[in-house]
């Protein structure tokens, strides 16, 4: 538990950011590390609680010990710490930094709005851990002989494939990118998550004895019947990328984009890889976002980054208010007022704000036509209003897996949202050999779910295979 008085005696610090002013100017992560002994410091608070929320369904998805290695922390054993920390997250320094911390909106202390730093102790853990050499392939000493295929290299996909590779399957992943890491390399910005980081935790995978496969379009260049008779077993993690349709007038007028071939086109530019699509640049330009959400906030960001004449973001949502009530909603996920690093670098944002639709003049978006909202979010006759805009990307969201190739050919059975059906005991797709997890399963969601899905999906398939696991959940 940390120190037993730490949480009376040490206050809350958490990663500091570069100026805006300054990281506005580059593509690179621009969180302040806090030091090793800020960081115990910060574990030391982590109390004796009856029943610690932080690391249950409520928390942490993927079940972090979270108790335990910043009791470890504290006590400077940073080494073990790592072990812990390993033992349920594959990838912590990409939920270090990424993950928008459940665990700490769970913490007992944010009763007090004070909780534990508990995500900056987690990155320094797994920065650590890598900076002294911790982390290395863990390589099987036995082969099953069995043959897995993982369709999606994203955090579901490589959770699994590292899992089935360390049980002694022969693990293929077929990726459809000319790089693995799905949405955390193509969606995620770099000024959030830089790239090398997946780039060596696959390199770790490949060396436990997966394969991976780039350009493999399943469904399109690679039959799906190909690919179930040539393996034992078939994992889908290709993720949700179908963007729901905003359904409004003017969205054909050139200049409307949806969120994600925007960040895609700039992700590909930092990684120096090629951009074959016409260019979509924000430089100069009045940029409208519409949405609330983290893909809307990277759309800000990234405009910023090339340099937006003026950025706005719109809600339908009320603005929300600045403190939840704890006694009704502690430890879940509270609704309330939160700012981005990338908002708070001089975005615009209006709330209950619906739009009405896109208007534009020679084909050309001009604008955006919104109008205030009453509280079931219909819009308000009268309060019409119109925004410039020389750019508007579209980002509320996502409705499920693509349906043509991949789901079309294969002909899974569906849950009523569009998402392959299968639970969350065997994974099991409706089509013999076939296993689904991550978004594709269980819709859009974070980085922490994909992965609890993808150890328990390898789990599952492990388990078919052979009779038996030894697998963690």
């Amino acid at each position: 538990m940390g120190k037993v008085t730490g949480f009376l005696e040490i206050d809350r610090q958490d990663q500091k950011y570069q100026p805006a002013s300054d990281r506005i100017r580059h593509f690179r992560e621009f969180t302040l590390r806090l030091t090793d002994h800020e960081v115990k410091q910060q574990a030391a608070r982590c109390m004796d609680c009856g029943i610690p929320y932080c690391h249950g369904d409520t928390g942490c998805p993927v079940h972090n010990q979270i108790p335990d290695w910043n009791d470890l922390v504290y006590s400077g054993d940073w080494q073990e710490a790592s072990r812990n920390l390993h033992s349920t997250n594959n990838f912590p320094e990409f939920t270090g930094r990424i993950c928008p911390a459940p665990c700490e909106e769970a913490c007992t202390l944010n009763l007090e709005n004070v909780p534990v730093a508990i995500k900056s102790v987690e990155q320094t853990i797994a920065d650590k851990g890598w900076e002294n050499g911790w982390i290395k392939p863990e390589i099987s000493v036995t082969r099953t002989g069995k043959k897995v295929a993982v369709v999606g290299s994203g955090p579901a996909g490589l959770a699994a494939a590292q899992q089935l590779a360390r049980a002694g399957h022969d693990v293929h992943v077929y990726e459809r990118e000319p790089k693995a890491g799905g949405l955390l390399r193509y969606g995620i910005p770099d000024f959030k998550m830089e790239k090398h980081l997946i780039d060596r935790r696959v390199a770790q995978i490949e060396a436990e004895g997966a394969t991976f496969h780039y350009g493999a379009d399943v469904g399109r260049t690679l039959p799906v019947d190909e690919l179930i008779a040539g393996h034992d077993a078939v994992l889908l993690t290709a993720g949700a990328e179908d963007p729901r349709d905003p359904k409004l007038p003017g969205v054909e007028l050139e200049g409307v984009h949806y969120a994600m071939p925007f960040l895609v086109q700039q992700n590909r530019r930092v990684g120096r890889e090629d951009v074959t699509e016409e260019p979509i640049i924000a430089t100069g330009r009045r940029i409208v976002v519409i949405g609330g959400g983290d893909t809307a906030s990277d759309c800000v960001g990234t405009a910023f980054r090339q340099g937006a004449l003026a950025v706005t973001q719109l809600d339908i949502r009320p603005m929300p208010p600045l403190r939840e009530d704890k006694l009704n909603v502690w430890p879940y996920w509270p609704t309330k007022f939160r700012t981005s690093s990338s908002q708070a670098e001089g975005a615009e944002r209006e709330f209950a704000c619906a739009t009405l639709r896109v208007v534009g003049k020679n084909g050309k978006v001009t604008g955006v036509e919104c109008a205030r909202v009453d509280e079931k979010r219909r819009p308000i006759e009268g309060t019409e209003f119109i925004i410039r805009a020389d750019l508007v990307f579209v980002a509320i969201g996502f409705a499920g897996p693509k349906k043509e190739g991949l789901v079309a050919e294969l002909g899974p059975e569906l849950d009523r949202r569009g998402n392959v059906k299968a639970d969350t005991e065997r994974y099991a797709t409706s089509v013999d050999k076939v296993y689904v997890a991550g978004d594709m399963r269980r819709g859009q969601s974070l980085v922490v779910w994909a992965i609890r899905e993808g150890r328990q999906a390898a789990h599952a398939i492990d388990k078919d295979l052979m009779g038996a696991t030894s697998l963690a959940w």
